[in-house]
């Protein structure tokens, strides 16, 4: 299951690197028109992106610790999203033997 999991984060991590540099080579982030920009499902996507952003930064607050790793992952998830939270995942399960059970990565707190 880790190694698995190891192959669907970085799947991710990998596609959203490149539609947001395809995105970016297209258009800057500033310049997304205000018909787009004030529409009502965009504007209800972005509520629920964030909230599951805040999901999962819930979970990461509970495994981390320390202050500072929680507050760099934070801000790193309210900035980059997706990236960021797959890079998390990635950091931990490769932290895991291949062999290592998903309570282990779901339950267990960073020292």
């Amino acid at each position: 299951m880790i190694i698995l999991l190891r192959v669907v984060f970085s799947g991710v991590l990998v596609a959203m690197l490149c539609v947001t540099s395809w995105a970016s080579s297209v258009v800057a982030l500033w310049e997304t028109p205000r018909a787009v920009a004030m529409h009502p499902w965009f504007i209800a996507t972005l509520f629920d992106t964030y909230f599951a952003f805040l999901t999962f930064w819930l979970w990461l607050a509970w495994r981390e610790r320390r202050w500072l790793p929680r507050l760099v992952w934070l801000i790193a998830i309210l900035l980059l999203g997706n990236i960021a939270m797959a890079a998390y995942m990635l950091i931990q399960l490769f932290r895991l033997p291949t062999n290592a059970t998903l309570e282990q990565l779901l339950a267990r707190r960073n020292q």
